[in-house]
């Protein structure tokens, strides 16, 4: 208990974004958690943990939750909006308790209760388990989203799997990643709760008998999904939305004669293997594995999400389930989303966020054709107007490949009604483009070859009424180069929407001294209108705001520093600039390019150790996924690196080189606000947008990085000027490629990138085994299919120039507030409001659902509504 004890008065921080603590509130606060405590948790303070604290706090805060959940579900059955139903394999949610108190406007009151009752609020967030059901910014991405799904009012729900384990804990021994099992549900998670009533069955494997013109599934192995609740808060408009994650669970008859034949025991491990479908996250999002597991994980997930949002949508008054609307009618949208009258009649829009949840189209099909017998053409027609589809790479092996062979045992019905709706899209392409074969064979979504495979973007593509990108150089690269049979015949489903970064959590959570002087600035309604953040760039010459920002952005330093040394042991200079690196390590990421910088510099200070030089710490943190044997080399070889250059005396603390162990949601919150420059270098065409960019951008960091991703629409928003832009374009790159890419030309060329790979490949940095990193190095010079020997010059020079400009504290001040200044575009709120608008057809809401403790008909609309 010690440990959490609140010795300090002067350690809380009463932050004016976060709400003032009232009297009232506090009292209330304190009774909750002594109940808690005793009721929920059964202890008392004498023999409570810190742990038992947390959970207390937790509970506590969800109180503060429950009626306005109930209240926001009342809210929806009674006026039976349009609901948009995200369907995303991964969530990479973070922690909970300081985002459900900030969106409750309750974090004072919290603050000040826990202080009353002798405890630190700051070290009981820190016990909280990350939610890690994603791999890294598909996932984070989709939590971003119905923060702002809920933000906006939206009648929202995330589905997806309720993993037991999530993306895998990294350890770094020896240099080498290794990785330990997540087991996030440990002891509980207090946010959700299991509804267990409504249990969905689930079909595997099985054949398919034919009576007349219909279909029927028989003899299938049957699952049970069973859903467990979390609440997703608005911020203060007491919206609060549902993420409905599914869990794996064996059917629960036993066969009487098991007692008796002597395998019950046999019968009990066969529903651990029924269970195995929710039991990990694939550790990988940008390269295809075509696995059984994963491919029943994706029918799982979409199978049980149709059944639910087909007897909601059947089922029109609240807490009713029978279903009273039975014409499938209204159940899409209707081509013309700007006709009030049709928009009555709108209920139902899904998102695929990318290929994984692609079997959510024949699905919906199997379900409109096979059970609810309505005629095929309709069937497709409101699955198209239902369904919309977001594409998140450009990497042709990331993208989902299906053998048919693994489809017709595990999924024989759904392969069938595939084959039909890929026979009617070919009829529509030889209509188009007779004779033109090539076309139908590129267009097809069955690939024929030694292996015949469905390719699933492209059922996707036919099975949706809209396509988008994450960024408009993204959309354009999928519109002229992966789409473009696609986009030359279905040129209005195309559409892009450059992703976004909730700014609670990527600022007013995790940055709570540069929210409050912004807040002194601009008050407090940038918050959910991010774009008001341009009123900053009246004070850019301002320099009593300026050294108020360098301030800010210090102490985030030193906090970061005394983070690091509590946890590795190592002391890092906060006044050196802070380069940070934090992605997953993937070779399109370049982080090989960033080594590279880092051998080149230090060559520089043992060649000459008086010379003029920016002292500049590098820190690189990310998961490398399992099986990617050149990616965990990457960590290794920047281990090693680091080995070196950290322990020699000539180099000091001029440079320093730091591995972030383990990055995940929680670290990014404590690393992004301390950094200084980020580092953002993928070869130009291969990120679809990235959106770590954006969090550093809204914190006041500087990018160097390529025209790449949402780096090209970053640098528009903010002027070439306030960014360090190099490289070669796109179209440099293609062209090079096309004339014969030579990469040990520019090894040849290059001094100092010579002397940086010999020293690499000779052993340098792994003494102990010369050879190495002679794979990495070799791969570059016969290979180097992503250009870094091509960029390497550029980006050299750049980083000479952020040396120069860090050396001027106000220059470099000042371009971090024109940063944030220009950070309003990338806002998840106005991402959102686009998908609301052009893709779902439904219009984002300011109304305020009263608080639990309020007539319901208090509710206001806006004043402009």
């Amino acid at each position: 208990m010690a440990s959490v004890l609140q010795s300090d008065h002067e350690k809380r921080k009463q932050i004016s974004v976060r709400g003032i603590a009232q009297v009232e509130n506090v009292t209330n606060f304190k009774k909750s958690f002594n109940r808690h405590l005793h009721f929920t948790l059964v202890k008392d303070r004498n023999v409570a943990t810190p742990r038992d604290y947390f959970f207390a706090l937790a509970h506590t805060v969800r109180d503060n939750l429950v009626g306005r959940w109930i209240r926001t579900q009342q809210y929806y059955y009674e006026k039976d909006p349009k609901r948009i139903y995200y369907l995303s394999l991964e969530y990479y949610m973070g922690r909970a308790l300081c985002n459900t108190m900030i969106n409750l406007g309750i974090q004072g009151a919290c603050d000040e209760a826990m202080y009353q009752v002798g405890l630190d609020i700051e070290e009981l967030q820190e016990i909280e388990e990350d939610a890690g059901l994603g791999n890294g910014g598909l996932g984070r991405l989709a939590a971003c989203f119905l923060d702002s799904m809920a933000t906006l009012g939206l009648a929202a729900y995330g589905y997806g799997i309720r993993y037991d384990y999530g993306i895998f804990t990294q350890k770094i021994q020896e240099g080498w990643q290794t990785e330990e099992p997540d087991d996030w549900l440990q002891y509980g998670n207090p946010w959700e709760k299991s509804r267990p009533e409504f249990t969905i069955p689930i079909k595997f494997y099985g054949r398919i008998e034919k009576h007349g013109d219909k279909y029927k599934w028989v003899d299938c192995q049957m699952v049970y999904a069973m859903p467990y609740d979390s609440p997703i808060p608005g911020y203060g408009n007491n919206t609060v939305n549902t993420m409905r994650l599914w869990s794996a669970k064996a059917p629960k008859n036993f066969d009487l004669k098991f007692f008796n034949d002597g395998e019950y025991i046999q019968a009990v491990c066969d529903r651990n293997l029924a269970e195995n479908i929710s039991r990990v996250l694939y550790p990988n999002d940008n390269m295809f594995e075509g696995k059984e597991l994963r491919l029943k994980q994706e029918y799982f997930m979409v199978a049980a999400t149709l059944q639910d949002i087909i007897r909601r949508y059947k089922s029109s008054k609240f807490g009713c389930r029978d279903p009273v609307r039975t014409n499938f009618e209204a159940f899409p949208e209707k081509e013309d989303i700007c006709s009030p009258l049709q928009q009555l009649h709108e209920k139902v829009a899904i998102q695929l966020n990318d290929t994984h949840p692609a079997l959510a189209i024949p699905e919906l099909m199997r379900i409109l054709v096979d059970i609810e017998e309505m005629p095929w053409d309709k069937a497709l027609e409101i699955t198209q107007r239902a369904c919309a589809y977001t594409n998140h790479t450009l990497l042709p092996e990331a993208l989902e490949r299906w053998p048919i062979h693994m489809f017709e045992y595990l999924l024989p019905r759904h392969l069938q009604i595939i084959y039909d709706i890929n026979a009617g899209h070919m009829e529509r392409v030889a209509k188009m483009w007779p004779g033109d074969f090539d076309r139908m064979r590129r267009m097809s979504i069955i690939e024929e070859g030694s292996v015949k495979n469905i390719n699933m973007a492209h059922l996707c593509i036919v099975g949706s009424h809209a396509v988008n990108g994450v960024a408009a150089i993204h959309s354009d690269l999928l519109q002229k180069g992966l789409f473009k049979d696609f986009f030359e015949m279905d040129p209005h489903k195309f559409q892009n929407k450059t992703n976004g970064i909730t700014p609670r959590r990527w600022l007013l959570l995790c940055n709570p001294n540069l929210a409050d002087l912004i807040a002194e600035k601009l008050g407090e309604t940038w918050v959910t209108k991010l774009d008001e953040l341009r009123g900053l760039e009246k004070f850019a010459n301002d320099q009593k705001f300026l050294l108020s920002v360098a301030k800010v952005k210090q102490e985030n330093k030193m906090k970061f520093v005394q983070y690091l040394e509590s946890t590795t042991g190592m002391r890092i200079d906060p006044s050196a600039m802070f380069d940070v690196q934090v992605k997953r390590i993937h070779e399109y990421k370049r982080q090989l390019l960033n080594i590279l910088h880092i051998v080149t510099i230090y060559n520089r200070l043992k060649k000459k150790p008086d010379m003029d030089f920016t002292p500049r710490v590098v820190m690189i943190g990310g998961k490398a996924a399992p099986g990617y044997h050149m990616a965990k080399q990457l960590i290794k070889l920047y281990n090693n690196v680091g080995r070196v250059v950290n322990n020699d005396r000539i180099v000091g603390d001029k440079l320093k080189v730091v591995f972030l162990e383990n990055y995940r949601v929680s670290l990014a919150e404590k690393v992004i606000p301390a950094a200084d420059l980020s580092e953002q270098i993928s070869t130009a065409g291969t990120e679809a947008s990235g959106t770590g960019n954006m969090k550093f951008m809204l914190n006041g960091a500087l990018t160097i990085g390529t025209l790449d991703g949402a780096n090209v629409e970053m640098a528009e928003e903010m002027g070439r000027d306030n960014i360090f832009i190099f490289g070669m374009t796109v179209d440099e790159v293609d062209e090079l490629v096309k004339k014969g890419y030579k990469p040990r030309e520019y090894y040849e060329k290059n001094e100092e990138l010579r002397q940086a790979l010999d020293m690499i490949r000779g052993g340098f940095f792994s003494p102990e085994k010369p050879d190495l990193f002679h794979d990495v190095v070799d791969a570059l010079l016969n290979h180097d299919r992503f250009c870094l020997l091509a960029d390497y010059e550029a980006y050299i020079k750049c980083q000479d120039e952020v040396s120069a400009l860090y050396k001027d504290p106000m220059a470099w001040t000042k371009k971090c507030v024109m940063n944030i200044a220009a950070s309003g575009k990338f806002s998840s709120d106005r991402t959102i409001e686009q998908y609301a608008r052009e893709i779902w057809g439904v219009e984002p809401s300011d109304f305020v659902i009263p608080p639990p403790y309020e007539d319901p008909s208090r509710g206001k609309e806006d004043a402009a509504k």
